[in-house]
């Protein structure tokens, strides 16, 4: 049976904006992720999530491995958990993507100056694959 807190219910960002979105944001690092915002983790009886009003408004980086774009969902950043939503966009070696919630608790983000639309597709619970994290 898979660790329970390998779930994770949210939205995953439209394949078809994507490679636009990673042409508008270079990613820093090597490892482009770019795949998902998380509503809620470790719960795999969550509801799923419905049909949100997305965009990226924001930037955080640590400069030493981990680059997140941070999400307006609905008008809100906030999460329900206290987090912040984003989307892990790039990372470097040994990183890993849960520490971004981590570098935007720390250091805080950096807003755009003009909101950019995201297309997510609401995403049920289930496990995290190795290439999502």
């Amino acid at each position: 049976m898979a660790d329970p807190t390998s779930f994770y219910t949210g939205w995953l960002v439209d394949p078809a904006t994507r490679p636009a979105l990673l042409a508008r944001f270079s990613p820093r690092f090597d490892r482009v992720v770019a795949h998902h915002v998380t509503l809620k983790f470790g719960d795999r009886a969550a509801a799923p999530p419905g049909e949100v009003s997305a965009e990226i408004v924001g930037e955080a980086c640590d400069e030493a491995g981990v680059q997140a774009m941070v999400v307006r969902i609905d008008g809100a950043t906030a999460r329900p958990d206290g987090g912040t939503f984003h989307i892990t966009w790039s990372l470097g070696e040994g990183r890993e993507a849960r520490e971004s919630n981590d570098v935007i608790a720390a250091r805080g983000w950096r807003p755009f100056a003009a909101p950019v639309p995201v297309r997510l597709i609401p995403k049920p619970s289930a496990a995290v694959k190795p290439d999502e994290c």
